[in-house]
């Protein structure tokens, strides 16, 4: 057929539903993500913790594999609880920042340095679901290694101890999954605004470092000159520690009782936080950056 002769038609193929189509982004990071021996090798360590909590809440409940190391249930001197849940859900938390700094910084700077932004969006992707698909990186990885595999162990842990065990503690599946999710969404946000605007791998990973580094000494400082608990609203690491603890059940012990502000505003210092990186990448996401 002569190229004079064919005329543009519309379409007509089966096409991915709306709401799934900021995926795509996650989907193709992935494989550039897991190239990185590196990487994989820390994806890998992040469940020896979890490993470690499976043993020891299996070996609390077999008594035969107890005796085959000489012991017994009351040699173990740990209760399935509160603070062993808290422990656990610290560490995995840990791990997941140290996965947003070495995949989040490059997540937007590379699509801004090489101008490729007019390219995703002139397709039916909004700014919007260009955003959440780059969040959504950090929101899977973090996921499988917080709350999802803590909440099955919650689960394996309640069908060894019995239903009255579950009802009892169910508080502590409800503090796994907000206090995980609080992290996935404020590590997501920051790590994406940071690296709309800084394009400098380098930069952007001692940014967000910083960001929960540096306010420690200042924190600090404003609680002590005037007594006052507003330095703690200050430090995003204080802020979610503190919430842990509340959620958990816990007494805090970082702080002294008059530097801990109510559980409202430590939600609101997160909320105002995650509305600051909102805007940030609300200025800098854009199809084209007119330069004056």
């Amino acid at each position: 057929m002569a190229v004079y002769q064919h005329t543009y038609q519309q379409y007509a193929g089966p096409t991915t539903p709306l709401w799934s189509r900021f995926l795509i982004l996650p989907r193709y990071a992935f494989q550039g993500v897991f190239q990185s021996k590196l990487f994989t090798g820390l994806f890998a360590i992040c469940f020896a913790p979890l490993l470690v909590m499976t043993i020891l809440i299996y070996f609390k409940h077999n008594t035969t594999a107890l005796a085959a190391f000489g012991l017994s249930i009351s040699d173990i001197g740990f209760n399935i609880n509160g603070f062993f849940f808290r422990i656990f859900t610290n560490i995995q938390t840990g791990f997941g920042f140290l996965l947003t700094v070495i995949i989040g910084p490059v997540l937007i700077s590379r699509d801004l340095s090489n101008n490729a932004l007019p390219l995703y969006l002139c397709r039916p992707l909004t700014r919007t679901n260009y955003v959440v698909g780059k969040m959504s990186v950090i929101g899977i990885l973090l996921s499988l290694i917080t709350w999802v595999p803590l909440l099955l162990l919650f689960f394996f842990e309640a069908y060894l101890e019995g239903g009255s065990w579950m009802v009892e503690n169910f508080y502590i599946a409800r503090a796994v999954f907000v206090v995980s999710w609080a992290h996935i969404i404020l590590l997501a946000l920051l790590a994406t605004a940071l690296s709309a605007w800084l394009k400098w791998r380098i930069a952007a990973s001692g940014a967000l470092f910083a960001v929960f580094t540096i306010p420690t000494p200042i924190s600090i400082m404003i609680n002590e000159m005037f007594r006052t608990d507003l330095g703690t609203l200050l430090h995003p690491s204080f802020v979610l520690n503190l919430l842990m603890d509340k959620l958990f059940r816990l007494e805090s012990g970082m702080l002294p009782d008059w530097m801990i502000p109510p559980t409202w505003s430590l939600w609101g210092s997160l909320i105002l936080l995650g509305l600051l990186c909102v805007g940030l990448l609300a200025l800098k996401v854009r199809a084209y950056e007119v330069v004056k």
